[in-house]
């Protein structure tokens, strides 16, 4: 017959694993056993009262609890495992306040044992977060790591990193987040269903944070429907209210369902602080769905006391925060700021919340028509994201977390356009720019696992797996794998400020002047400067641009064919019409300001996929296209590097050959290893001729990727060279000619970042980028590229180069939609 001691360690492993009912049943037989060990028989009913928890019994757990610390002969150390479940369960129920007595308590009684100190210190860790003390519970998790790094147990101090991970993440660091869940991962993930998906939920939070909401939201659903499928309905909740934390912005409707939804949950289990969360994120979705009425005030005034009470300070303010600008949605100002002044947010609150409330305050201060202090506000929410989307290396980061700050761009160009000074127009145009634009690109080292996984996956994507395949399976997992180490690289920290109107024209130049196309809600608008003026203009109708732009790339795919000429003019001349009737909107009405002058373009990423050299207005000029003003001055402050020049031609594009070749000869011919062809040109080769030339010419079929536009790439003979390729180049080229269809494409990314191989080579240094925004017809490729090439080698500036080799094309022929971005 096994032994009391030996049912209860059985009953833990059971307990362990999440097999909740197995070990109750094996715990019930211990305590059976005890006999009259009144120590061995406490500590059998402190761990039967965390299974009875998680069984969704929490009076019984507390009754246990309370039995055994009444019950005479209990030794102080057990007394201390027995305290520290119960605050457990109090942390579980939501009940902060006792759980942190009782397990600071519990600390004090078994300091002298590592192993429970270390798993005190990950559970009141864990408190610290539900009440948001960020710093707190991070000290604590840290503390833990290191007391169970003198003992064997490596489990719990995977847990330790992973929660460490966590709070991390509550701070903002998202790459020191992700690298302490995947390294617990690698110790927790094996263990159970349940305890991977604990890991997937929180990863899932770092992706949501990385403005991946999408693939965040799955990996919740995943976490969700293991933990439904044992049963573990805290759990289950607790992934329903991030998913509803998720969708406030893009869909409130459900987020208020989704969180109605976990709250009930919650209060089933009797756990009402978690309950009292879920009824702060439905009352933000009722604000952000647009109802203003006075019951949602109500209801919102209603639970910031008790929300209080169990010192959810961050949520009670994001709910106060909610009611003012409910309130001042109506034009009640005296009793917005009255709520706003009452729901400052602690220091330490997340990002997202701290926008919020800029936001709020910002929209209060224009309805009392204190512009200024509007602005004010709204900048300084802008500037904070901003600082903390320099401290990532990666573009794919930066231009994720763009998404926080949407609502204060949107906000602040439209108090712009609205105030109409020149200056202010151009202050927030260029706020509201990609910001990879502005920061100090850092160029990390070689990666040696990043290249390996690249190199894994363009073999397997050239192999072309079968859907569901294990292939397919692992480029899925390998694709993922790149994201996340390119994430883990540092930052600068170095964001210019935006450029001024007075800098801006002191670097223009007499005959250059700059056009912004600002997109607002509902109006088009053009700032128009050159050295001696600067003009604001209205353009149009939003919706007018929406219809001109929705088969745009569609009709250039078509007019680039080789077509017969009974048929070109019928598919060419739908193009042309659009292309005129974009102009009439985009370029006409600013034609008397620009003049006859060389034209920089920054416009708003809605405007991405125009190839504005075939405008009318445009055609036959020079023609930049900057990411912003500042980082275009930037750029102008050193000059190009013209000396050198090497050249790619990918597999199976009939002209690549020739194209590379005739543009070598302008450069001085073929010299040794400046053109990669045929089977040299491999990926390697390629990275290898990048880092060592200042134009880098590359002639070969490109793929757009919509899911993840850095995975978009060219054709190499090993496979796809890809936007993160690119990553691992140093030093990078000045100027990158990308001859391949589709890969001058950008993808709009929420928060209004473009993202593509475009912005990659500019990200990581590249001067200028010559690129299609759509299908270019073979031989106006070679032509144009060509004579492109020779007007570099005359020194010309890229875009100047691009308007002489396009001057000579017949206007029936195929459109050219190369652009120079810069």
């Amino acid at each position: 017959m096994l032994s009391a001691e030996t049912l209860h360690q059985r009953g833990l492993e059971a307990s362990n694993a999440g097999r909740h009912t197995a070990a109750r049943r094996l715990l019930t037989r211990a305590a059976e056993r005890a006999g009259d060990e009144p120590d061995l028989l406490a500590r059998i009913e402190g761990s039967l009262a965390y299974v009875e928890a998680e069984l969704g019994r929490p009076q019984e757990a507390l009754s246990l609890c309370e039995q055994a610390l009444a019950r005479p002969g209990v030794s102080r150390r057990t007394k201390g495992v027995v305290t520290s479940q119960r605050g457990l369960l109090a942390m579980r129920r939501g009940d902060t306040r006792m759980a942190i007595r009782d397990l600071t308590t519990a600390i004090g009684q078994l300091d002298d044992d590592p192993v429970l100190e270390g798993r005190l210190r990950i559970n009141r860790g864990n408190v610290h977060l539900q009440r948001g003390d960020v710093a707190l519970a991070e000290s604590d998790f840290a503390t833990a790591r290191e007391v169970l790094s003198a003992v064997e147990e490596p489990v719990l101090r995977a847990k330790a990193t992973h929660n460490h991970g966590y709070a991390l993440l509550l701070r903002g660091d998202l790459i020191g987040a992700l690298r302490d869940m995947e390294d617990a991962a690698e110790v927790l993930a094996p263990l159970s269903v349940v305890s991977q998906a604990v890991g997937d939920q929180d990863r899932a939070e770092v992706l949501i944070a990385a403005g991946l909401a999408e693939q965040g939201v799955a990996a919740l659903g995943l976490a969700a429907r293991s933990y439904a499928s044992r049963r573990l309905v805290q759990f289950q909740g607790e992934a329903e209210l991030v998913r509803a934390r998720t969708l406030l912005t893009a869909d409130p409707g459900l987020a208020r369902r989704v969180a109605r939804h976990a709250a009930r949950r919650f209060r089933a289990r009797g756990s009402e602080a978690w309950a009292l969360r879920a009824d702060a994120v439905a009352v933000m979705a009722e604000v952000a769905s647009g109802r203003t009425s006075p019951g949602v005030v109500e209801a919102a005034d209603l639970l910031v006391p008790r929300l209080r009470e169990h010192r959810l300070f961050v949520d009670a303010s994001l709910v106060g925060l909610s009611a003012a600008r409910a309130l001042t949605a109506v034009g009640d100002a005296e009793q917005a700021r009255r709520r706003l002044r009452s729901s400052r947010l602690p220091a330490a609150a997340p990002i997202g919340a701290r926008l919020l409330e800029r936001r709020a305050w910002g929209d209060l201060e224009r309805l009392d028509g204190r512009l200024r202090h509007s602005f004010g506000h709204l900048r300084r929410g802008l500037t904070e994201l901003h600082t903390w989307q320099s401290s990532f290396g990666s573009l794919d980061l930066q231009s994720g977390v763009a998404g926080h700050g949407r609502e204060l761009a949107l906000a602040g160009l439209a108090l712009a356009v609205d105030d109409g000074r020149p200056s202010v127009v151009l202050e927030w145009s260029e706020r509201t720019r990609s910001v990879a634009s502005r920061v100090t690109p850092v160029r990390p080292p070689r990666d040696e696992a990043a290249s390996a996984a690249l190199s894994e996956l363009r073999v397997l994507q050239a192999q072309e797996p079968a859907p569901g395949s294990a292939g397919e399976r692992r480029m899925v997992e390998l694709r993922r794998q790149v994201r996340e180490l390119s994430w883990r690289g540092d930052g600068s920290h170095d964001l210019a400020r935006p450029c001024s109107l007075a800098e801006l024209q002191a670097g223009l130049g007499p005959d250059t002047a700059l056009v912004a196309h600002v997109t607002s809600p509902y109006r088009l608008t053009a700032l128009v400067v050159t050295q001696r003026r600067a003009t604001v203009r209205a353009l149009g109708q939003r919706s007018t641009l929406a219809a001109l732009l929705g088969g745009l790339r569609a009709d250039l795919d078509l007019a680039s064919a080789d077509l017969p000429a009974r048929l070109a003019a019928s598919v060419r001349d739908p193009l042309r019409w659009r292309l005129v009737e974009l102009g009439g909107l985009l370029i006409d009405p600013v034609a008397d300001l620009v003049g006859d002058r060389s034209v920089v373009l920054t416009p708003s990423a809605r405007l991405a996929g125009i190839p504005w050299g075939c405008l009318p207005g445009l055609a036959g000029r020079s023609v930049t296209v900057a990411q912003s003003a500042t980082g275009w001055l930037a750029r102008r402050s050193t000059p190009l590097r013209l000396g050198s020049a090497g050249f790619v031609a990918g597999p199976r594009v009939p002209r690549a050959e020739a194209e590379v070749l005739d543009a070598a000869r302008i450069w001085g011919g073929a010299k040794q290893g400046s053109v990669l062809s045929g089977p040299a040109a491999t990926a390697a080769a390629v990275a290898r001729l990048a880092g060592r030339v200042d134009v880098l010419h590359l002639a070969a079929h490109g793929r757009h990727s919509a899911e993840n536009p850095l995975f978009s790439g060219v054709e190499l003979v090993d496979g796809p060279w890809y936007g993160y390729d690119i990553e691992q180049v140093a030093p990078v080229p000045d100027v990158v000619l990308l001859s391949a269809c589709e890969v001058g494409r950008s993808q709009v990314r929420h928060g209004a970042e473009l993202l593509g191989m475009t912005a990659a080579w500019q990200h990581a240094g590249v001067r200028s980028v010559v690129a299609a925004v759509a299908a270019v017809n073979d031989a106006v490729a070679h032509d144009v590229l060509v004579g492109v090439h020779r007007g570099l080698r005359g020194g010309l500036d890229p875009a100047e180069a691009l308007r002489s080799a396009t001057a000579s094309l017949p206007v029936d022929g195929p459109p050219c939609p190369l652009v120079a971005f810069s």
